[in-house]
């Protein structure tokens, strides 16, 4: 249907449509997926069931950036950092991105309900409406808060990990739920410092757009701070034993150090290159891997 629509072909259809549900993205959203199920299973889960809820997952994020792209394609095309996305560049139209979005939130709600648990479908669904209709279409281009409260989507993996393999809640995903809700904002404002000139354009109010490097390094190292203490409330509450708290005192202990150093440099007036805000983006996709690989691995080592 949608080489009618779009030019070049087959594979050019196919690769713009992969496009769309912005694959790198999701490989984030399944890093925290997967090692929760081992905790929730306390060893291997059901393989299948682990499958299942991998191809749910990104057929729901999927659609989410899908709807996202169809939304932003007016400001997407006036940022040097997403002027090449599919909806930009003609590779897909907007009609087939809006029905592509919408066919896959249908088909990973009913995927996750039918062969894994509804609780699991409506955390799914839950999490993609937040994300195009709280973040995308309220809070992005309304306020600087947007990325804190907007990243309540992309906490929502571990919840739907955890409900994959018991059908239900517990304190532990709701600690790693809060992680990733503190670990956002610091991995997010370094890049939109790099890009806030985009944002700026587009008349997206950023933290770094509406406020100073200084500023918005404080509010890095705070979140910070907090991310590392919440991350290590699974220990003394028992879900967790000494793999994981080692592994999270060194690489949260690491994460400070480079966002003291991003810091100082802010408070020195340092900008440009030398800034190295970038480092600590960089960092924090490391950080929140080695974390969530000793979730995984932590049950076999108690």
């Amino acid at each position: 249907m949608l080489q009618q629509f779009l030019p070049g072909g087959r594979r050019l259809v196919e690769a713009g449509v992969l496009d769309v549900t912005k694959p790198r993205i999701i490989e984030l959203l399944l890093i925290t997926t997967v090692p929760v199920m081992f905790l929730a299973q306390q060893g291997v889960p059901d393989l299948t069931l682990v499958l299942l809820t991998c191809l749910g997952g990104y057929l729901s994020a999927g659609g989410a950036n899908a709807l996202n792209m169809y939304i932003d394609r007016d400001i997407d095309a006036l940022m040097d950092r997403t002027s090449q996305r599919p909806l930009v560049t003609g590779m897909v139209g907007p009609r087939e991105a809006l029905v592509f979005g919408i066919t896959l939130a249908v088909v990973s709600t009913l995927l996750f309900g039918l062969t894994v648990n509804w609780l699991s479908a409506w955390l799914s669904l839950g999490a993609l409406l937040f994300y195009v209709v709280v973040y995308t279409m309220i809070l992005k281009r309304r306020t600087a808060q947007n990325i804190v409260w907007g990243g309540i989507a992309g906490c929502m993996p571990v919840l739907i990990g955890w409900s994959a393999v018991t059908n239900s809640m517990s304190w532990a995903p709701v600690v790693l739920f809060l992680v990733i809700f503190f670990w956002t904002p610091p991995h997010y404002w370094p890049l939109s410092m790099k890009v806030k000139e985009d944002y700026a354009r587009v008349g997206v109010p950023m933290l770094p757009v509406v406020a100073g490097n200084k500023a918005v390094a404080k509010q890095i190292v705070l979140y910070s701070w907090v991310m590392v203490g919440v991350s290590l409330l699974l220990t003394p509450m028992g879900y967790t034993g000494w793999f994981y708290t080692a592994v999270a005192l060194a690489a949260g202990g690491w994460w400070l150090w480079e966002a003291h150093a991003l810091l100082n440099r802010a408070k020195a007036e340092v900008t440009g290159a030398k800034l190295k805000e970038m480092r600590l983006f960089h960092w924090s996709i490391t950080y929140v891997s080695l974390l969530f690989v000793a979730i995984a691995v932590d049950p076999f080592l108690r």
